[in-house]
């Protein structure tokens, strides 16, 4: 039973970015903000950390996207891991020559799905706090990223967690 929530948290985490993106009327970030005219709304590529895996981002206005992942985590024996973000982002921290580098800042849920050694479900649900930094690539359409990311999982108990990694995505 557990496992039927908490898989039904995750669909809905996942599907929330999607629906929000489709209904957005601002998709395209300016160019100043992409660094390069030809960088896209749509960011597709890897994350290497805690965990590892793909990871996804779709811009909604200037200023804010939806991130995503689905990967492995290396903790323990391992677990599948998906997460789905809201994320803020201000261009005006950093100033750099060539490109841009954006501050961000979000929040969302994760879903960590593993059986224990007794093959009970040890699966959790939980809230994200990202904070990260993202360079765009001037003459390129990609970017990469860190962030840090700290967890409250809330079920089936709360207890804290901490996610990070460094990522590559290319836009479309």
């Amino acid at each position: 039973m557990r496992l039927r929530v908490i898989a039904a948290a995750a669909i809905i985490a996942l599907a929330a970015p999607a629906a929000a993106a489709a209904q957005s009327q601002e998709t395209a970030p300016p160019a100043r903000h992409r660094a390069s005219a030809d960088h896209g709304t749509v960011g597709l590529g890897v994350i290497f950390g805690e965990p590892t895996g793909l990871s996804g981002k779709v811009w909604t206005t200037e200023r804010t996207a939806f991130d995503f992942g689905v990967a492995w985590s290396f903790q323990g024996d391992g677990h599948f891991h998906l997460h789905a973000d809201y994320l803020f982002h201000n261009f005006s921290y950093f100033d750099v020559d060539r490109g841009s580098l954006p501050f961000y800042l979000g929040i969302g849920g994760r879903v960590r799905f593993h059986d224990d050694d007794h093959g009970d479900d040890d699966s959790r649900f939980g809230v994200r706090f990202v904070v990260g930094l993202e360079y765009f690539f001037e003459d390129w359409p990609m970017a990469v990223f860190v962030e840090v990311v700290p967890i409250l999982d809330l079920a089936p108990e709360t207890e804290g967690d901490v996610n990070g990694g460094l990522g590559l995505r290319f836009y479309f």
